[in-house]
């Protein structure tokens, strides 16, 4: 080895590792404004799907949500009427839960009838009817002219028609959030074999077997609110009491501005 080369200084070289990037921030603040932006989209979005009712509430809530804060807001909204803020009463935010409920009521009885149409063949004579009446949504199953197609005649019983209907109905109830009332009703016929048994005791314990039935189902306990039997004092043919179609199990989910015993005898 030459003098030269052995008196050559040695030098180190020191490296500093900088942190990977996702020990940084500013991915978090992009990562937020996507979240935001994408929250944004389907909101108008969902109020783009909406009526004009509906529209119309949520604009007049944002024109002014506070409405203790009266002329807080100068110029013109661009969602607004002029350059005073609407206030949204209590009326209004009614008015806005309605619409909204009514139109979630009727996407679900559209559901609920398809459903049942198709397992028409399980079903045998046994009649249904889903309506969305004045108090609420109104799902009635009720006895064909064979009878028995439900329930056992004059018993709680019920048969394999009442089971496939019911577990039906749970699938669809269960995306709704409304309180639930069973309601059993009979003929005008007494079968009962003793005075301690009579009507009122059937249309009870078939509401509570369709009670029952929802819960194993898996529609939530919690949101069944009451258990009725009326017996046979809300017929649906008056005419004639001893009709198949006055034997019915009856799912009532009221709107959120109806109490559930504020069911007028007009929805049967």
């Amino acid at each position: 080895m030459s003098k030269t080369a052995s008196k050559r200084p040695i030098v180190i070289k020191k490296i500093k590792k900088a942190g990977h990037a996702h020990h940084g921030g500013s991915w978090k603040v992009a990562y937020a404004d996507f979240v935001t932006a994408m929250m944004a989209f389907f909101m108008v979005m969902w109020i783009v799907g909406m009526d004009d009712a509906t529209k119309k509430s949520i604009e007049i809530y944002f024109s002014n949500p506070n409405p203790s804060m009266k002329g807080s807001a100068s110029g013109t909204s661009p969602i607004g009427h002029g350059s005073k803020p609407v206030q949204l009463n209590p009326v209004q935010v009614k008015q806005m839960i309605r619409v909204a409920e009514e139109k979630s009521f009727k996407a679900a009885a559209d559901r609920i009838r398809a459903r049942l149409d198709s397992a028409r063949g399980s079903l045998g004579s046994a009649k249904f009817e889903v309506t969305v009446t004045e108090g609420g949504l109104r799902i009635e199953l009720i006895e064909g002219e064979a009878g028995d197609s439900y329930f056992a005649r004059g018993s709680g019983q019920m048969r394999t028609a009442a089971k496939v209907g019911l577990v039906l109905i749970a699938s669809e109830l269960s995306a709704l959030r409304n309180p639930v009332v069973l309601e059993g009703h009979t003929d005008g016929s007494n079968y009962g074999s003793s005075a301690n048994y009579s009507n009122w005791e059937l249309s009870a314990d078939r509401a509570n077997a369709a009670r029952r039935m929802l819960e194993d189902a898996s529609l939530d306990p919690k949101r069944i609110v009451e258990v009725r039997g009326y017996a046979d004092t809300r017929l649906r043919n008056p005419k004639n009491p001893s009709a198949s179609e006055n034997r019915r199990i009856s799912i009532f989910l009221p709107f959120s501005d109806v109490k559930a015993r504020a069911d007028s005898l007009a929805v049967n």
